[in-house]
Order: C-alpha cells, then structure tokens, then sequence
C-alpha cells in the first residue's frame, strides 16, 4: 500500500481508469466538471465504454465540489490538452486544474500530471499556478511529479495494469514516492525518468513517431494509387521482411496522434527550431480525407454517376474504431468535402452520440433504416459490428446493390467481391 490519498481530476478515457485502479486500494476523489459525466458515474455508468463490467466501487467517490479535494494529499490530474484553430498547445485545461488543485495543496502534498504536454511545460506553466494559488513552494513545502499516460482508447489488452508506467518528479524524493505509488497498481512496473522534461518528451514523441510512420504510408498508398496498384497488396510482400514496421495507411485523427506533434513542433520553434520533417507528416496525415474524397468523386464519374444526384453513405464516424469518441476524428473531412461538390452524405456510427455529432460538428447521424441507397458506401472505421457484415449486407445500401463500395482500411475480403461493386481501398 502506498498510504497516500488519491485525489484524480478529469475523468475521461485516462482519468477514469487511474481511478478506478486506485480505488480497488482505497478511497479515491474523481473531480470532474463535466455534471453529465458525473450522473452518469454515479450509476455505475461509463460513457467512454473502456472499463470491463464491475468497475463500480463505493471507495470511488465522485464529484464537481472542489471542497472535496482538501481531503487528497496526492492529486493526479489527468484532463485535455488540445490545439487551438491555429493548431497551437491550448494549455487552458490544464492551468485551470493547475488552478483548483492549487488552492488545496498542503505542506508534503504532491501534484502528478498525466497530460500530454510539450517538454518544460509543467514546470514553466502549471508550477507557477500552484504556487500562486496556495502560496507554497514547489520544492519546499509541496513537489510535482509527472508520469504521462498511456491509455490506448478501444484496446482491451494494453490497460494502465499492464503498460509500463513512465514516472518522474521534481526531486529524488518525489520521484521515490511516485513511484511507489504507481507501482502498487501497474503490475507490469515503472520506469524512472530522470527529470519531469525527460518524461513529457518520451510521452510526446510516442505518438510523434507514430504520426510520422502513418505518413510515410499514407503518402505511398497515394503513389500506388497512381500506379495503380492495391497499396495493402504491396503491404503484405514488404512484411515478409523481419524488420519491416507494420504500419497501415488511413486517418490520422483523435487526441493524441493526430495533436501531440503541434506540442512538439510548438516548443522547437520557441527554442529556435523549425521543424520539417513533423510538420510535414501533419499536414500529409491532415490531407487524407480530402484524398479519399477526390477518389470518391472519380469513381462515382468513371461509373457513370452525376455528382450533384449521387449520395453516398459513410460507415464510421469515430475517430477510431470500437470507441464513441469524436474528438478530431478525420471522417468529418471526407463528408464536407463531398458535400461541397453537391453530393447529399449520410453517416452511420452505432457507437457514438448522436447529440454530440450535431453539437460537435453539426452532423446529423442516421440509423440503418433510415438510410437511403445510396452510388457509393464508404467503411471509414473499421467498428467491429462492420467487420461481421457480409458483401450481401454491404451491398444492401447500394442502389439496386450496385456501385462503388470504399474500404479505407483495407479489411473487406477483396477476393470476393461481387461483379456489381466497384471495390478501392486505400
């Protein structure tokens, strides 16, 4: 046991699981503002659909009372950290539960960020705000360790249990009881970066790397296309090779690889470094749904179809498969560029919230009865549900079962393929 008392702020797809270990220790403190969130916890209910049944405890205690964290000695916050429009860091909710953590850290507390922010920014930007707020000093009378997450939404097998935890702190001591703390819920162990700036880097250049590799496929699949060859064709020959890194083409969206880069990129610039090779990935991963779209329009052309009549049905519209999360999802680049040729889209997604597409993005999602046949269906992410479908399904929302049928991950089963489909696949 680690004896301290957890306090976790922001309960979302990295907050809620941290929580939930911990209590099976003792008690925890969730802070959340979101009130809807809440309710929902509260019922045992959990929104983002990660957590295996039975995760409920009566040692979670959940609540928007920022009284409440008075209670805590070691907080843990854990909320989002966005780009602006501009695609610059937006640090606001992070420096605002810098803000209400700060007004209730006490003498030996200690302060771990899970964020994903660029390297300094947790002592450059978030200290300070602890500091003013409880007129106590980082160092002395409290200390900082960040240990950055590692959740990987719609994977059941990599849990926050069994990934290696990334752990640091403002001092030796920090660092020690950091530690322990982690430790005594990721069975798989800790690894003791030796500055909080070391830990923030390896975080956000996991999902640099990441974005980087994506764009160096997803600019050979549009190389292939113009060759005409089948870029998963070519995949499967090169993965004969032992050290060849299985990557695949699609879209790059979400709140960790398709955002972590512009942290990265925008801390280079402030020390003097422009950047090529990562903001270039960016913009190529960016690129890839008006990509997909323009080969949409081609194919409805070839087959014969006027633009401004066509309809096209697009399956998926999460940001990556098996999860309800919307955020940055790239599909929505797909549709609005179709829908500024004229072509009339409709969307399917059973996993998400139908009420935060239209708030979000100002779609309307259909269910499966309500859809219209439609010149060309798209597969944009690869949910489970659709994977079980058969070609006799997949056709059933073509006009007359035939037209174009898109698979940008590349997972229908090409060799049988009906003779009335015209099959692409990234």
């Amino acid at each position: 046991m680690h004896g301290r008392k957890i306090a976790v702020i922001g309960l979302g797809y990295v907050g809620l699981p941290v929580a939930v270990a911990f209590a099976r220790q003792g008690q925890v403190i969730g802070f959340d503002v979101n009130s809807e969130r809440l309710a929902a916890l509260q019922q045992g209910v959990d929104m983002t659909g990660e957590l295996a049944d039975g995760w409920h405890s009566e040692n979670l205690i959940f609540t928007d009372q920022p009284d409440m964290l008075q209670h805590a000695d070691f907080y843990i916050i854990a909320v989002p950290t966005p780009v602006d429009v501009q695609k610059q860091p937006d640090l606001l909710p992070v420096l605002k539960a810098s803000k209400t953590v700060g007004n209730y850290v006490k003498t030996g507390d200690i302060v771990v960020y899970e964020s994903t922010v660029y390297p300094g920014a947790t002592e450059e930007m978030c200290i300070p705000v602890l500091e003013r707020q409880s007129q106590l000093r980082c160092g002395v009378e409290f200390s900082v360790g960040y240990s950055p997450e590692r959740i990987n939404p719609g994977d059941k097998t990599h849990d926050l249990t069994n990934v290696i935890k990334v752990v640091s702190g403002c001092d030796a001591t920090t660092l020690e009881i950091v530690a322990q703390v982690y430790e005594s819920v990721v069975n798989a162990g800790v690894h003791r970066a030796n500055s909080i700036k070391v830990a923030e880097a390896a975080k956000v250049i996991e999902n640099t790397q990441r974005d980087v590799n994506i764009a160096l496929i997803n600019e050979l699949a549009m190389i292939f296309n113009r060759l005409g060859m089948d870029t998963q064709e070519v995949l499967a020959a090169a993965r004969t090779k032992w050290n060849f890194l299985p990557f695949t083409p699609g879209l790059v969206g979400g709140h960790c690889i398709g955002v972590d880069p512009y942290y990265l990129v925008h801390k280079a610039q402030q020390v003097g470094y422009q950047p090529q090779l990562i903001p270039a990935a960016r913009s190529l991963n960016e690129g890839m749904g008006d990509f997909i779209a323009s080969k949409i329009i081609e194919l409805l052309v070839r087959s014969g179809c006027l633009i401004q009549q066509s309809t096209v049905t697009i399956f998926g519209l999460a940001f990556k498969e098996n999860v309800s999360d919307l955020r940055n999802t790239r599909v929505v680049d797909i549709a609005r560029m179709l829908q500024k040729q004229g072509i009339t889209v409709q969307i399917h997604d059973h996993l998400i919230n139908m009420d935060d597409a239209w708030q979000e993005y100002e779609i309307r999602v259909q269910t499966l009865p309500r859809l219209r046949p439609a010149q060309c269906v798209v597969l944009a992410v690869a949910h489970d549900m659709y994977l079980e479908w058969t070609w006799q399904q997949w056709t059933r929302f073509l006009e007359q079962e035939r037209g174009v049928i898109i698979d940008v991950k590349g997972v229908l089963p090409r060799d049988t393929v009906p003779e009335q489909v015209t099959l692409w696949r990234l």
